[in-house]
């Protein structure tokens, strides 16, 4: 599985992951107004008259000029990202199990008048979701072991990758929420 380059705004807030390629665009386009991190790839060009060969070094990290976006931001409630806050747990037994295995319930049941929003939904496994049906934890004797909550801006990048560098995660992980840790 091939890295990702993690994309900053001018600001230094995380934006998006870059393919390879992307970034090489962005570096020989002169978009990239700094990086850090370590190199994780050198592409290597031509030959000039001297007889030296050009290398584009690819950081982990770069940051570009652009427009700054001062809305606030609303990650998108999917599954894949939903399961992957919640590390694969049912989060009312505490067993782990397999993105096949998990299903997303509300805490408070759609048909309670509850909201498909991210602090409403937690994952749980076939068996819990089922025994819970349509009620709300407390009136199926079920507790939840752990509160949901919205993921910020770094915590989401994390969650859409599932290969992050150890620079990049030292970077991401500054701003994660208190208590949450991402494994």
């Amino acid at each position: 599985m091939s890295s990702k380059i993690l994309r900053l705004n001018k600001a230094g807030t995380p934006v998006s992951w870059l393919t390879r390629e992307e970034t090489a665009t962005l570096l020989v386009k002169n978009l990239v107004i700094w990086s850090m991190g370590n190199t994780v790839m050198e592409i290597r060009g031509g030959v000039n008259r001297q007889g030296e060969q050009s290398i584009l070094r690819l950081p982990s990290i770069v940051a570009c000029d652009g427009k700054m976006h001062n809305e606030s931001f609303h990650p998108p409630l999917e599954n894949k990202f939903l399961f992957r806050r919640d590390q694969n747990m049912c989060l009312y037994c505490g067993g782990k199990f397999g993105v096949h295995q998990l299903s997303r319930d509300h805490v408070k049941p759609l048909s309670k008048g509850g909201k498909d929003i991210w602090t409403n939904v937690v994952s749980s496994c076939r068996r819990c979701n089922n025994r819970k049906a349509d009620r709300v934890p407390e009136d199926a004797s079920m507790k939840l072991l752990a509160i949901p909550f919205v993921p910020n801006q770094y915590e989401f990048l994390y969650l859409c990758n599932h290969n992050v560098l150890a620079d990049q995660m030292e970077f991401l992980s500054v701003k994660f929420s208190a208590n949450i840790s991402f494994s």
